[in-house]
């Protein structure tokens, strides 16, 4: 009795071992191939650069958060201890910079002589490290040094002036970006708002 011959569709057949039996092996065609690695490219360029939009605003809300949570401390603190606390930026955990932005990093500090500066024996209460690079984080004039709280809670100057401001927070880019602002206002109040920046640098 003849036993038919099958050969399987779509399969590469070759001569192997001693015994010379047939075997089959399944695979893909060149064009086959091409056009996987063409759609996976595809979905990779769609992809990527979402996923990147989406580690960046996450990024943004937690630092703009750790500064928030810094200037609830401060301000409680000052309520507290009855006395003037401020936060600055600080590159180094142990003093005040007076150069670059927040971005370095930043302290809480008691003030007792309201100078706005982080002097020798005066009590620093918290340190937070500079943000990932390619973030930055700057204040306008009147929060560009310091942010600092009277026992009353609300913001004053080392002069004694309202202080009220604004900080913006972004990724360093030549084109509108994504950001965050933080506002404060005199009583020592900090909001958050969503904006776009035509540039970061």
């Amino acid at each position: 009795m003849d036993i038919p011959h099958i050969t399987p569709s779509s399969s590469t057949c070759y001569s192997a071992t001693r015994s010379g039996a047939a075997r089959c092996s399944a695979g893909f065609t060149l064009t086959e191939l091409l056009v996987v690695i063409a759609v996976t490219a595809v979905l990779l360029a769609v992809a990527v650069p979402s996923m990147a939009r989406m580690i960046d605003s996450t990024r943004l809300t937690s630092y703009s958060n750790s500064f928030l949570a810094a200037m609830y401390l401060a301000r409680s603190e000052a309520i507290k201890h009855n006395g003037r606390v401020a936060m600055c930026k600080s590159d180094d955990g142990l003093r005040c910079t007076a150069g670059g932005g927040w971005d370095q990093g930043w302290i809480v500090f008691h003030d007792p002589n309201d100078n706005g500066v982080a002097d020798a024996g005066e009590l620093i209460v918290h340190h937070t490290q500079a943000l990932a690079g390619g973030f930055k984080l700057w204040g306008n004039q009147s929060v560009a040094r310091y942010i600092s709280f009277i026992p009353s809670g609300r913001t004053r100057l080392a002069s004694g002036a309202f202080q009220a401001g604004t900080l913006t927070l972004c990724k360093e880019s030549g084109g509108t970006v994504q950001a965050r602002q933080i506002v404060i206002n005199n009583a020592g109040r900090a909001r958050v708002e969503n904006v776009a920046a035509t540039a970061c640098a």
